[in-house]
């Protein structure tokens, strides 16, 4: 794992019969890269064999698209005046425009 988690991730995987519910907080890692086939992303909790746990994901571009468009839809549910997370995430949005025209 490459990065620390710098804010928090909740994930719940559903099936007719379990559920599954985590939490990925400051003291776990992430990992995020772009494949030819689309975007990966692994969080992990390091610690025990009882609080231990990570979760890999891989989400074609078509999908990742379709994501990018209904989070751009949505933007105003983000306060205001929470300029701290409008701030991150348009430089993160930025930072990732910038290398898609330069690659």
């Amino acid at each position: 794992m490459t990065q620390p988690v710098p804010d928090k991730a909740e994930i719940a995987l559903e099936y007719p019969d379990k559920f599954y519910v985590g939490t990925f907080e400051h003291t776990s890692r992430f990992e995020a890269h772009l494949d030819p086939t689309g975007f990966a992303l692994v969080l992990e909790r390091p610690g025990a064999e009882d609080v231990r746990k990570s979760i890999h994901m891989h989400i074609g571009f078509g999908l990742l698209a379709g994501i990018l468009g209904e989070l751009a839809a949505s933007v105003g549910r983000i306060p205001k005046q929470d300029l701290l997370h409008r701030d991150q995430l348009a430089r993160a949005v930025g930072q990732l425009h910038q290398a898609l025209i330069e690659a």
